[in-house]
């Protein structure tokens, strides 16, 4: 008989989703969110369907990445239907950002508020059928981490991906979250160092005007896979803040070639019929 922590609930939001991934990182300001959309978008030009929930609920910016920016959330039967950024429907987005009125409108919540908004997204979004559900986390280790944990611990997560950048007070943070990962027995699938190097847009040349390397040293240490350095590139920061698709319009760029990288390992996850026939018996 299988082990129900494997199963997914019947009737659940998550049902049809195959892979849950967290984007991670204890500290703000390294591009988890940018680290996401590209995942997002890479995996979409593989052909996977994508589901990217939102749940930096102080600071939602997935919507501006991806032009969506004065789109609202609907609901049918099976509860509240995510925004779509394309017209086939392989990428869908949810996040607290289509709940406000305007992109200048503060979240000043208590912690349990969050809590139960957390809770309504993991377990109210028809998101249908998905390949992949990539969940953008807010910087920390406190209550929407908690939440969102808890809230998936029934459909078993596949893992997580930690973001860093290479200087020392981001790594240090990242222990941190490393250590609540392994607390909240989630996976770490691996570790992304954003922000290592500069590329420059005349010549394509990277440099390093930051240090580089502590994303895969740290890595090393505490015996996670290290997925890829990916530079700073004004291109990409320009296509975030007008919504385009920064890996179609530059698919050889350094950036690109790193992120096409990084999801390999997400494309050989195993899927979940094949973790519950594992722990069968």
């Amino acid at each position: 008989m299988a082990d129900s922590a494997t199963q997914v609930p019947s009737g659940s939001s998550l049902e049809s989703v195959k892979h849950v991934v967290l984007v991670l990182s204890g500290k703000g300001g390294v591009g988890k969110s940018t680290v996401t959309s590209q995942l997002a978008c890479a995996l979409v030009a593989r052909g996977q369907k994508v589901g990217v929930l939102d749940i930096d609920l102080c600071g939602p910016s997935i919507p501006r990445m991806f032009g969506l920016q004065g789109q609202s959330i609907h609901q049918c039967a099976q509860g509240w239907v995510p925004v779509y950024a394309d017209k086939e429907k392989q990428l869908a987005v949810m996040s607290i950002g289509f709940l406000l009125g305007g992109e200048d409108e503060p979240v000043v919540w208590r912690g349990p508020k969050k809590s139960a908004m957390i809770q309504q997204f993991v377990g109210e979004v028809y998101w249908s059928e998905l390949d992949f559900l990539l969940v953008d986390t807010p910087p920390g280790t406190s209550d929407e981490h908690i939440a969102v944990v808890e809230a998936l611990r029934s459909y078993k997560p596949d893992g997580a991906v930690l973001v860093t950048t290479p200087q020392g007070v981001a790594l240090n943070d990242v222990r941190r979250e490393a250590s609540f990962c392994k607390k909240a027995r989630i996976p770490i699938l691996g570790i992304v160092e954003n922000m290592s190097g500069f590329v420059c847009p005349h010549c394509s040349e990277p440099s390093n005007v930051f240090s580089t390397g502590g994303g895969e040293k740290l890595a090393a240490e505490i015996s996670v896979p290290f997925l890829g350095r990916i530079p700073i590139d004004p291109a990409l920061g320009m296509a975030l803040e007008t919504g385009e698709r920064y890996m179609e319009k530059f698919p050889e760029s350094e950036v690109s070639k790193v992120v096409n990288d990084v999801i390999e390992p997400l494309l050989h996850l195993p899927s979940r019929d094949a973790q519950t026939t594992a722990v069968s018996t």
